[in-house]
């Protein structure tokens, strides 16, 4: 399947989620990840969004570090709450 096609076929709410995410999913680990997402929320569509957008907020933090190593501030999952204050 052409991968716009099969862009086409994920769920509305899927492909809301993935006009705004940081990285460039694929139309299957974007879908494998829902269906888990929304399995693990009980349904909650909302909070399954929520869930992709912290398995997101963790590769970038992974990618961080493999690329800017670990004195990046990104670098820790404390960056993303906002409580890293100085140098790590």
């Amino acid at each position: 399947m052409a991968p716009m096609a099969a862009y086409d076929r994920l769920p509305p709410d899927l492909r809301r989620w993935l006009a705004q995410a940081a990285l460039p999913w694929s139309a299957a680990s974007a879908l494998r990840l829902w269906r888990r997402a929304l399995r693990d929320a009980d349904g909650d569509r909302e909070e399954a969004a929520q869930r992709l957008s912290e398995v997101e907020r963790a590769c970038l933090r992974r990618d961080t570090r493999r690329v800017w190593g670990l004195s990046h501030p990104d670098a820790h999952p404390e960056a993303a709450q906002g409580t890293v204050t100085g140098p790590v």
